[in-house]
């Protein structure tokens, strides 16, 4: 019985979706056909060009007794360290003083060991031209990034824009690489010192969501630096950040979910090419008692009644 081939393309991306296992099918020859389907949904970007990983996910991974014997060691002490402060209080500190707490210093850099918890990143992800680097700054107790911006797009025939560098924070784990987020919950503005080059950053905050295409939702806001050798002291509400997804801003805004916070984050594409410098001193967490907006933006409804 011949098969016409829309047909085994139709079935094998039904087949996979709840299998993903490869498709045998009886050909006129004699032979099998066989139809993979690893690569029908691919989570990671792949630049064009490039030919696609089909490794199957236990052949990326590298085993080692020793390393396994110390990761172990190691997610037991964890372990055991949580069990300790589920009895101290909420994140290992009394009650009263997380209920009365009204400022918290969240990051901080005084060490070297203090820049492993972020991730500097730029266009050379896909093919273009921007560089971006941390180092600690003087007296090691400032992060600085700097690199240069480029925004022209690499030659592959399909990346139309770039010119962008992002510096991103890390999201905490606990024992045996469970996934932690921050509780922002008893605050409701961010502050910053920092130092830049007159620059316009972009400030991002990733939250914990429910759904998985919502993954790429991101709440951003502008922060604007004035240059020069003097350090500011940035206030942002945390009621001014807007909702966007893969860069576009969403029509349907949201407030920020502060118990669910995963990760911190700056960007720099602003398509002005040349070097670029951001000192940073603290990100810290304030409760503003004068601040009662609840959200910035409007909230309009689709249907709304008569």
């Amino acid at each position: 019985m011949a098969v016409s081939r829309k047909a085994l393309k139709a079935l094998s991306g039904v087949y996979g979706v709840t299998h993903r296992q490869p498709l045998f099918f009886p050909s006129k020859l004699g032979c099998s056909a066989i139809l993979s389907t690893r690569s029908v949904f691919e989570r990671d970007y792949r630049r064009p060009g490039q030919p696609p990983d089909t490794r199957w996910p236990w052949q990326k991974i590298h085993f080692d007794f020793s390393k396994g014997v110390e990761g172990i060691k190691k997610h037991i002490g964890l372990l055991k360290d949580e069990f300790v402060q589920r009895w101290t209080g909420p994140e290992g500190r009394p009650l009263l003083e997380h209920m009365l707490e009204q400022t918290r210093v969240q990051w901080e850099f005084r060490g070297p060991e203090s820049l492993d918890q972020w991730v500097v990143s730029s266009d050379q992800e896909i093919g273009g031209h921007s560089v971006a680097y941390t180092k600690l700054g003087k007296n090691n107790t400032t992060c600085f990034l700097y690199g240069s911006l480029c925004s022209t797009p690499p030659r592959d025939g399909e990346t139309r824009y770039s010119g962008y560098c992002t510096l991103r924070s890390k999201q905490p784990l606990a024992s045996f690489d469970r996934k932690k987020t921050y509780d922002w919950s008893s605050f409701n503005t961010l502050h910053m010192r920092i130092r830049g080059d007159g620059r316009p950053w972009m400030v991002n905050v990733s939250a914990e969501t429910f759904f998985s295409h919502q993954r790429d939702d991101i709440y951003s806001y502008f922060l604007y630096t004035r240059g020069g050798p003097y350090w500011q002291d940035v206030k942002i509400p945390f009621s001014k950040f807007f909702l966007s997804s893969r860069g576009r801003i969403q029509d349907n805004q949201h407030v920020l979910w502060l118990d669910k916070v995963k990760s911190i984050g700056f960007t720099l594409g602003d398509k002005a090419d040349g070097p670029f410098q951001l000192e940073i001193d603290f990100i810290g967490l304030c409760n503003d008692l004068a601040h009662t907006e609840e959200f910035a933006y409007e909230l309009y409804k689709r249907n709304p009644e008569v």
